[in-house]
């Protein structure tokens, strides 16, 4: 966004939700940077400094805010960014790609120059990636020194940092503040050894319909994989050789709207990438207030909105896994691919121990489907064709030819999966919208769209759209809670 001092300061003041984590305040006269939500005195104008990143922040010598804790602000939802190879470079840097490979590679794997890339990103945010990535590291390690009881060695290795000395000069030269002083601040004890699991929180702009949310990802889950108990979602999780269990439901006593993610310990070392992922899953950095009044002009939507306040475009916690359930859906009963999904599940993805009997396995690999014999998928439940699909799909995703995740171009990606035989216009978009995180994605053949605004054909229906750009997928969602709740 297009910091206006005007509107920061009004914002500020009236502590609008609707702008956390979309710009931050450096206060001059304390040197801390604050998120438009602090409980704080509101400061004068005057001495106030807006930034569009806490990266940009922490850039000028700002120090964060040890009350409203701007490492739990929600992130910029993907349209928030003017540039699209902005959007791409910030998405995949949040998902950790500066940590293993350096800059050169992330402008190689975008198809720019290096300079270029710095460029385009200090344009947008105000910091370098270096400095974005950094920030990322030392926020989640702030996160960690004040909700857990993690060994502070632990910390440093689970945000990132490969030395513990390293980690403990940049905190305090950053921050002003040791570890060991921010731990003992908050509290918590340290114990002498790893806990089994860990609790951490996760901010969002409110409203958060998550009963509906709930609903959609179990409802049109993937068995053995996760699942609902009561109010809390449940699944297995696998990144890299790296696997655990998640568990994630609303905190009802934070002051603040907040998620509980409580998830295993084996996680830690890809902390950073699952928080994100979840956050992606959730679609937590969306922003609802803004996305509905543009919506609600619509009549066909307004009491849509009204019905289901706060209602989020479901995501993907793993691409594969995701257009996997979408490719098994094809042509049969949500019943029935999801039962499909469970027996590709005991198949293919390892068997998997858990503190929830519902979940049974880890999603399957692309690679082992990708080698497996042809016949061995048919002897699931599917037709030849539809095991040709998958078994493409598969291939495509293992070999890299195709990624299926935030920060990649969606328009590009759309015509690479409607290369693969058997995949259309409907799946492509469909994976766009959740995968992806395309907030524009819109599968205008679906039938359940074309009932719900009585519209005669895909070009009608697509014809209507155009006025619930660049949020049609809000839109098809809000849809087709609609015909499932009965609306």
């Amino acid at each position: 966004m297009k910091l206006d001092l005007a509107t920061c300061h009004q914002a500020l003041q009236a502590r609008d939700t609707r702008f956390d984590g979309r710009f931050y305040v450096g206060v001059s006269t304390t040197g801390i940077y604050c998120r438009p939500v602090c409980p704080a005195r509101t400061p004068l104008a005057a001495n106030c400094d807006f930034f569009p990143h806490a990266a940009a922040a922490e850039r000028a010598g700002y120090r964060p805010c040890l009350r409203c804790r701007p490492e739990l602000a929600p992130g910029l939802a993907p349209m928030d960014a003017p540039d699209r190879l902005a959007r791409q470079a910030c998405a995949r840097i949040e998902s950790g790609a500066l940590d293993e490979a350096g800059l050169d590679a992330l402008a190689t794997e975008l198809g720019v120059s290096e300079r270029h890339l710095r460029r385009v990103i200090e344009q947008a945010t105000g910091a370098t990636p270096v400095e974005l990535a950094q920030t990322r590291r030392l926020l989640l390690s702030k996160q960690l020194l004040t909700d857990t009881v993690l060994p502070i060695a632990v910390v440093a290795q689970t945000a990132g940092f490969g030395s513990l000395r390293r980690f403990n000069h940049l905190f305090q030269s950053r921050y002003g503040l040791a570890p060991g002083a921010l731990r003992r601040s908050s509290a918590s004890i340290q114990p002498d050894a790893t806990p089994d699991s860990i609790t951490l929180r996760l901010s969002y702009r409110p409203p958060l319909a998550w009963t509906a949310l709930l609903d959609f990802l179990t409802g049109r889950g993937a068995a053995g994989v996760e699942a609902a108990i009561g109010e809390r979602y449940v699944r297995t999780a696998r990144l890299g050789e790296h696997r655990g269990w998640i568990a994630v439901q609303p905190d009802l006593r934070a002051a603040r709207p907040q998620l509980q993610v409580m998830l295993s310990a084996s996680l830690l070392p890809v902390l950073g990438l699952t928080l994100q992922r979840l956050r992606r899953l959730f679609d937590l950095d969306a922003n609802p207030q803004a996305i509905e009044a543009q919506l609600a002009v619509d009549p066909r939507l307004a009491p849509l909105l009204r019905a289901t306040p706060g209602l989020r475009v479901p995501g993907a916690f793993d691409g594969f896994e995701l257009a996997l359930r979408a490719v098994l859906g094809q042509q049969v009963t949500v019943k029935a691919a999801t039962t499909i999904f469970g027996r590709f599940a005991r198949a293919f993805g390892e068997p998997a121990s858990t503190p929830f009997a519902a979940l049974t396995h880890y999603a399957p690999r692309a690679e082992r489907i990708a080698e497996a014999p042809r016949q061995s998928l048919i002897a699931l439940g599917l037709t030849t064709r539809r095991a040709e699909t998958v078994q493409r799909l598969a291939q495509a995703m293992a070999g890299g030819e195709l990624r299926l995740e935030p920060g990649v171009d969606p328009e590009a990606t759309l015509l690479a999966m409607q290369d693969l035989p058997g995949i259309g216009p409907w799946t492509a978009h469909y994976v766009a919208m959740r995968a992806l995180g395309w907030p524009d994605a819109f599968p205008d053949g679906d039938l359940g769209l074309l009932k719900a605004i009585a519209a005669p054909n895909a070009r009608a229906l697509r014809e209507a759209a155009e006025a619930w750009r660049p949020w049609r997928s809000y839109a098809a969602i809000h849809f087709w809670r609609s015909l499932s709740s009965g609306g």
